[in-house]
């Protein structure tokens, strides 16, 4: 048994992205090591302004009872002002001020790990693969960690903090994702008596914890304070929302009143509520092959990097954001309108969801009916018609990599589920 050993923390890809703001990450790194007098003067700020913002929004409830709101609110904004400008709660507030969201960056840097593993598989070729699944759900599991950590580096020196996500704080983001995780892997060759040698690929990620990094940075007493205090349960959910967990899938007014200006006047609420359920996932959720849900509202997986499991596709083997795939969708939809009564697919795919409906025309078509690729290679549903009185079909497309409206173009036949029988 022969195994190779090698260590892979930090992509390539990764490198060169932080090497143009290197002093700006050094700059943010050594402060963070140094504890200097301003940061630990913010340390003790941005601790007691997180304090008094909890104590004023309970006085102002009393004053509001008492009639003094207007006393109250400005209170209020002066502790929430200070609290944003002073301390890493920023981070929950933040401004794409590199044009990117923090959700995003999150989801790049998610990426960038995903390609640094297909790297390794691709430069190591393997007959079995090990891949550690626990270690790509840890690294999602982390991000709050990550993120809290990032936020009391920008935090502690003389920037922007974390309220605006620049392009120096990408940097120092992206430098402390990879400081704080570990792609390794061995190539071991198992020999057979009777068949040819095997190689096995292992691949396994780990993760270090807030503390362990905070250690490893020389944070100061205050600056592990803070570290302490954005950590809190209390303040998981903000995390969630930062990376992508808690993704809101709510319609505006003014989207309801566009989709249902692409609607039939005399169209039924049942097919209407199918319609706008699946709006609710418009350009929100990417495609994955083999991708299903039954999950009442948003699925937390969504975004974390998984591996493809199932077979018959390019992608089979290799690790993806998780998502939806075209069935996935459409079983997505009708489970979440019918509050989780009804399964359009019971089970199987794009196929089986053709077999629980009824051939129609297109001169029939309804918005709510499904379309279907030649030999059900592919599903969508019809969501409307545009100017012109053409069919618009919402789906989960591979090629767009996510869940978005077209025209008929490809979908060859149209049927009526049984679900409006």
């Amino acid at each position: 048994m022969k195994t190779a050993e090698r260590s892979a923390k930090t992509a390539q890809t990764a490198q060169a992205s932080a090497k143009a703001p290197q002093r700006a990450v050094q700059a943010a790194r050594a402060t963070a090591k140094a504890g200097a007098a301003t940061a630990k003067g913010v340390g003790k700020a941005a601790v007691s302004a997180i304090r008094k913002a909890v104590a004023a929004a309970r006085e102002m409830a009393a004053a509001i009872m008492a009639g003094g709101w207007v006393v109250a609110v400005i209170t209020l904004i002066i502790c929430i002002v200070g609290l944003l400008v002073t301390s890493p709660f920023g981070l929950f507030f933040s401004d794409p001020g590199s044009g990117m969201t923090i959700p995003e960056a999150v989801a790049q840097l998610n990426g960038e790990l995903t390609a640094q593993i297909e790297q390794i598989k691709t430069d190591n070729p393997y007959d079995t693969l090990d891949m550690d699944e626990s270690g790509i759900a840890a690294v999602t599991a982390n991000w709050p960690n990550v993120l809290a950590v990032y936020s009391v580096c920008v935090s502690s020196g003389d920037g922007t903090g974390a309220s605006i996500l620049t392009s120096e704080n990408l940097a120092v983001l992206r430098e402390t994702f990879w400081d704080m995780t570990e792609i390794t892997y061995a190539a071991e060759t198992v020999e057979h008596e009777d068949e040819d040698d095997e190689i096995i690929l292992h691949i396994s990620v780990t993760v270090k914890t807030a503390q362990q990094i905070a250690d490893e940075y020389g944070f100061t007493e205050e600056q592990k304070a803070l570290l302490e205090e954005i950590l809190k349960p209390e303040y998981q959910d903000l995390f969630q929302n930062l990376i992508g967990s808690n993704q809101s899938m709510t319609l505006s007014p003014q989207e309801v009143r566009d989709i249902l200006s692409r609607l039939p006047d005399d169209l039924s609420e049942e097919r209407r509520q199918v319609v706008l359920m699946a709006y609710q996932l418009l350009g929100k959720v990417n495609y994955f092959w083999g991708g299903k849900s039954l999950v009442l509202g948003w699925d937390s997986r969504w975004g974390t990097p998984k591996e493809v499991w199932a077979a018959g596709s390019p992608s089979t083997g290799t690790i993806r954001p998780y998502g939806l795939d075209c069935s996935g969708f459409v079983d997505w939809v009708f489970y979440n309108v019918s509050r989780g009564s009804y399964i359009i697919g019971h089970g199987g795919g794009a196929s089986a969801q053709h077999s629980y409906c009824t051939g129609i025309t297109w001169e029939d078509a309804q918005p709510g009916d499904l379309v279907f690729y030649p030999g059900d290679s592919h599903v969508g549903i019809v969501c409307g018609f545009d100017s012109g009185g053409n069919v618009q079909i919402i789906h989960c497309a591979s090629g767009s990599n996510n869940v978005v409206v077209t025209g008929k173009i490809g979908f060859a036949t149209i049927a009526r589920p049984n679900y409006y029988s």
